[in-house]
Protein backbone atom coordinates (compact mmCIF):
# COMPACT_ATOMS: atom_id res chain seq x y z
CA UNK A 1 0.00 0.00 0.00
CA UNK A 2 1.42 3.31 -0.85
CA UNK A 3 0.73 6.70 0.77
CA UNK A 4 1.51 9.95 -0.47
CA UNK A 5 1.09 13.10 1.89
CA UNK A 6 1.73 16.86 1.11
CA UNK A 7 2.08 19.09 4.18
CA UNK A 8 1.71 22.81 4.18
CA UNK A 9 5.18 23.17 5.50
CA UNK A 10 6.70 22.10 2.61
CA UNK A 11 6.96 18.52 3.70
CA UNK A 12 6.48 15.98 1.36
CA UNK A 13 6.08 11.78 2.57
CA UNK A 14 5.70 8.59 0.50
CA UNK A 15 5.04 5.51 2.12
CA UNK A 16 5.30 2.54 0.29
CA UNK A 17 5.28 -1.46 1.86
CA UNK A 18 8.63 -2.77 1.05
CA UNK A 19 9.95 -6.60 1.27
CA UNK A 20 11.81 -5.98 4.35
CA UNK A 21 9.16 -3.72 6.13
CA UNK A 22 8.59 -0.12 4.53
CA UNK A 23 9.90 2.37 2.14
CA UNK A 24 9.30 5.87 2.95
CA UNK A 25 10.54 9.62 0.89
CA UNK A 26 10.47 12.13 2.57
CA UNK A 27 11.45 15.37 0.58
CA UNK A 28 10.94 19.29 1.41
CA UNK A 29 12.50 21.61 4.02
CA UNK A 30 14.79 20.27 6.76
CA UNK A 31 13.15 21.45 10.02
CA UNK A 32 12.38 20.14 13.41
CA UNK A 33 8.88 20.39 13.02
CA UNK A 34 9.06 18.44 9.44
CA UNK A 35 11.27 15.36 10.52
CA UNK A 36 8.57 14.82 13.92
CA UNK A 37 5.88 15.18 11.36
CA UNK A 38 7.03 12.41 8.90
CA UNK A 39 8.09 10.33 11.82
CA UNK A 40 4.77 10.80 13.27
CA UNK A 41 3.00 9.27 10.48
CA UNK A 42 5.63 6.25 9.94
CA UNK A 43 5.12 4.86 13.34
CA UNK A 44 1.88 4.00 13.04
CA UNK A 45 2.53 2.23 9.46
CA UNK A 46 5.41 0.53 10.88
CA UNK A 47 3.41 -1.45 13.43
CA UNK A 48 1.08 -3.01 9.95
CA UNK A 49 4.26 -3.49 8.41
CA UNK A 50 5.18 -7.24 6.98
CA UNK A 51 8.88 -6.68 7.73
CA UNK A 52 10.94 -5.06 10.75
CA UNK A 53 12.80 -2.94 8.46
CA UNK A 54 12.18 1.01 7.68
CA UNK A 55 14.21 2.35 4.34
CA UNK A 56 14.08 5.80 4.88
CA UNK A 57 15.17 8.23 1.92
CA UNK A 58 15.50 11.50 3.60
CA UNK A 59 16.27 14.31 0.83
CA UNK A 60 14.95 17.01 3.00
CA UNK A 61 16.66 20.44 2.52
CA UNK A 62 18.20 23.41 3.89
CA UNK A 63 20.63 23.49 7.68
CA UNK A 64 20.45 19.88 9.81
CA UNK A 65 18.81 20.06 13.07
CA UNK A 66 21.17 20.50 15.86
CA UNK A 67 22.14 18.15 18.53
CA UNK A 68 19.71 19.28 21.03
CA UNK A 69 16.81 18.49 18.52
CA UNK A 70 17.93 15.26 17.49
CA UNK A 71 18.34 14.32 20.84
CA UNK A 72 14.52 15.92 21.50
CA UNK A 73 13.41 14.01 18.48
CA UNK A 74 14.52 10.66 19.56
CA UNK A 75 12.79 11.37 23.35
CA UNK A 76 10.07 12.31 21.53
CA UNK A 77 9.72 9.28 19.51
CA UNK A 78 10.41 6.81 22.52
CA UNK A 79 6.49 6.10 22.85
CA UNK A 80 7.07 4.43 19.60
CA UNK A 81 9.30 1.45 20.31
CA UNK A 82 11.13 2.11 17.17
CA UNK A 83 13.77 -0.18 18.99
CA UNK A 84 11.26 -3.36 17.33
CA UNK A 85 12.55 -2.29 13.96
CA UNK A 86 16.17 -1.86 12.09
CA UNK A 87 16.17 1.71 10.77
CA UNK A 88 18.21 2.64 7.46
CA UNK A 89 18.52 6.53 7.13
CA UNK A 90 19.74 7.66 4.04
CA UNK A 91 20.94 10.73 3.23
CA UNK A 92 21.27 10.91 -0.65
CA UNK A 93 22.38 14.73 -0.88
CA UNK A 94 25.58 14.03 2.03
CA UNK A 95 25.41 13.28 5.96
CA UNK A 96 26.04 16.86 7.17
CA UNK A 97 26.23 16.73 10.46
CA UNK A 98 23.61 13.52 11.52
CA UNK A 99 25.92 11.82 13.41
CA UNK A 100 24.01 13.03 16.29
CA UNK A 101 20.62 11.00 15.14
CA UNK A 102 22.71 7.78 14.78
CA UNK A 103 24.41 8.23 18.22
CA UNK A 104 21.44 9.34 19.87
CA UNK A 105 19.28 6.33 17.99
CA UNK A 106 21.87 4.03 19.27
CA UNK A 107 21.68 5.66 23.16
CA UNK A 108 18.27 4.52 22.98
CA UNK A 109 18.46 1.20 21.96
CA UNK A 110 17.58 1.55 18.48
CA UNK A 111 19.23 -0.29 15.93
CA UNK A 112 19.88 2.56 13.25
CA UNK A 113 22.56 3.78 10.65
CA UNK A 114 22.59 6.47 8.42
CA UNK A 115 23.41 5.68 4.63
CA UNK A 116 24.60 7.80 1.60
CA UNK A 117 23.40 5.21 -0.50
CA UNK A 118 20.06 3.55 -0.95
CA UNK A 119 21.58 0.29 -1.88
CA UNK A 120 24.06 0.03 0.46
CA UNK A 121 21.44 0.78 3.40
CA UNK A 122 18.57 -1.79 1.51
CA UNK A 123 21.44 -4.44 2.06
CA UNK A 124 22.30 -3.51 5.46
CA UNK A 125 18.44 -4.09 6.50
CA UNK A 126 18.42 -7.46 4.55
CA UNK A 127 21.45 -8.73 6.49
CA UNK A 128 19.27 -8.00 10.08
CA UNK A 129 16.56 -10.10 8.74
CA UNK A 130 15.82 -13.24 11.11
Amino acid sequence: MKLTQTMQTSLEVEIDDHPLGLRVHVQGEETYENTLAYWLMIAPRLETAQGKGLLLIDELLGPPMSEQQWLELVLTMEYAQLWRYRIAHVKPRGLKEVEYCELFARDANLDAKVFTDEREAERWLGEGRH
